[in-house]
């Protein structure tokens, strides 16, 4: 059974990436764990925070690839403890971000079990390009000229 495209109008031309990461999206894990934030630090500036309490810098690993930025905790479950009650489970967890293009990760920070990754947005420059227009190749002004006189017969 084919996949019906949101994007196959003929007037939407090189989206075909574009399709790819919604397609990542949809398929990325519902888990909610660990839970994160997302703010808007100015024009350019984004924060994500994940809460991962009881995991070190060395239990995680912080990468980007091919537009995904993705973050990875494994902690190192101690043998020598000796639990009573265990409420706060030694989980490993990936959590994906899909990013736009251009957006880069500016550094991470780790601060009171809060994961903290800063983005940073270039501002884009406004491109404008001037297309010439040539005649086909073979046609001469002269054989225009001659052309629009047989027109006008």
């Amino acid at each position: 059974m084919s996949r019906m495209s949101l994007l196959n109008s003929p007037l939407l031309l090189g989206f075909d990436q574009f399709e790819r990461t919604l397609d990542r999206v949809a398929k990325a894990s519902s888990d909610g764990y660990p839970p994160y934030n997302i703010e808007q630090l100015g024009d350019d500036r984004l924060r994500i925070t994940l809460a991962v309490a009881g995991f070190g810098e060395d239990e995680m690993s912080v990468l980007v690839e091919d537009n995904q930025l993705i973050v990875r905790g494994k902690q190192i479950d101690d043998k020598e403890r000796v639990y009573l009650h265990r409420g706060i489970a030694a989980r490993q967890f990936q959590r994906t971000f899909v990013l736009a293009d251009g957006l880069e990760v500016s550094g991470a920070t780790l601060d009171n079990g809060l994961l903290n990754i800063e983005l940073k947005r270039p501002l884009p420059e406004t491109k404008v390009r001037t297309i010439e227009i040539r005649r086909k190749p073979g046609r001469t002004a002269q054989t225009l000229d001659v052309e629009s006189d047989r027109d006008s017969d």
